[in-house]
C-alpha cells in the first residue's frame, strides 16, 4: 500500500459578485472546491492506497520540519497546479514584525524534494496553468532546481496550449507495452495542456496527437522516479478526461509506473 500526498486543485470562489452601485460591490457566497477529488478517487478506487489531499495554501504553510515529516511518511508525491513561489517563499517573508528580529532562512522545499525522489521517493508533476512554466510562466518549475528531476524540459516563456475542440492522446510503443489492454481510443478530448519538450534522459509513453508534444512521460532519478503529465487530471482541461470510462486504471497504471 502506498500512501500519497495530493498537493493543489484546490479552490475558493468567491462569489458571484454584484456591482449594487458604483461605490458598493457584495459578494454573494463563499465556496471552496476540491477539484482533485476525482484523482484522490481514482488513485483509492482499488483499495491499495490512501491519498491526502491537501490545498496548496496548506502545502505553502508548512512550518520548518514539517515538509521533512510530511517525506518520511509518504511514499509518492502529487504536485498539480502549485506554482514555483509556493516551494520557495515562507509566510514569514511577509511578515514586517519580524524583519530584524531574527535571521528569517528556513529549509529549501526544492532541495528537499530532489533528495526525497532521488533517495526513492515517487513525484508526480501534473499539468495546469499554474503547472511547468505555466501562464505568463507564473508556474516557474523551469527556473527551479525542479528541473533536475522533470521527465521533460520546460518552455522558457508561457507553454499553454488549449483549444476548444480539445485534443486526444497517441501512445508511443513503450506508452502501449507499459499500460497493456488500456483503450486509448476512447481517451476523451483535453481542453489544454502544458507545452514541453522531450528529454533523452526519460521515457516519452504518450503524445499529444494533434501535435506530437509530450504528454506522458517518465524518468528515474537515483533510487526514485518521477512522472509528468501534461495535462490537467481535473477541470477544466479535464472536464471530460475525470468521467472516461478508463481514468481510474490511467492513474493506477501511472501511480505504478512512478512507485515501480
Amino acid at each position: 500500500m502506498a500512501k500519497i500526498y495530493y498537493v493543489g486543485d484546490w479552490a475558493v470562489q468567491c462569489g458571484p459578485v454584484y456591482a449594487e452601485t458604483p461605490f458598493n460591490y457584495a459578494y454573494k457566497g463563499l465556496e471552496t472546491i476540491n477539484y482533485g477529488k476525482w484523482l484522490k478517487a481514482a488513485l483509492e478506487s482499488d483499495g491499495s492506497h490512501t491519498v491526502e489531499s491537501v490545498p496548496t495554501w496548506d502545502f505553502y504553510m508548512l512550518g520548518p520540519g514539517e515538509y521533512e515529516m510530511v517525506l518520511e511518511h509518504y511514499d509518492a508525491l502529487i504536485f498539480s497546479d502549485v506554482e514555483a513561489k509556493n516551494f520557495q517563499l515562507a509566510p514569514s517573508f511577509f511578515n514586517h514584525r519580524l524583519f530584524g528580529s531574527k535571521v528569517l532562512t528556513f529549509p529549501d522545499r526544492i532541495r528537499l524534494t530532489l533528495e526525497a525522489v532521488q533517495s526513492g521517493k515517487a513525484a508526480l508533476f501534473l499539468g495546469g496553468w499554474l503547472s511547468f512554466s505555466g501562464e505568463l510562466g507564473k508556474g516557474g518549475w523551469n527556473r527551479t532546481r525542479l528541473k533536475e528531476i522533470l521527465p521533460v524540459r520546460c518552455l522558457e516563456v508561457e507553454d499553454l496550449a488549449e483549444s476548444t475542440e480539445g485534443f486526444t492522446a497517441s501512445p508511443t510503443p513503450e506508452g502501449r507495452a507499459a499500460f497493456g489492454g488500456l483503450d486509448f481510443g476512447s481517451f476523451p478530448p483535453i481542453l489544454g495542456y502544458n507545452r514541453t519538450l522531450p528529454l533523452p534522459e526519460a521515457e516519452l509513453y504518450i503524445q499529444v496527437a494533434q501535435t506530437g508534444d509530450p504528454l506522458l512521460a517518465l524518468r528515474k532519478c537515483g533510487k526514485g522516479k518521477t512522472l509528468a503529465y501534461m495535462s490537467d487530471p481535473a477541470p477544466h482541461w479535464g472536464c471530460n478526461f475525470v468521467f472516461w470510462e478508463r481514468y481510474n486504471e490511467f492513474w493506477l497504471k501511472c501511480l505504478e509506473l512512478a512507485l515501480g
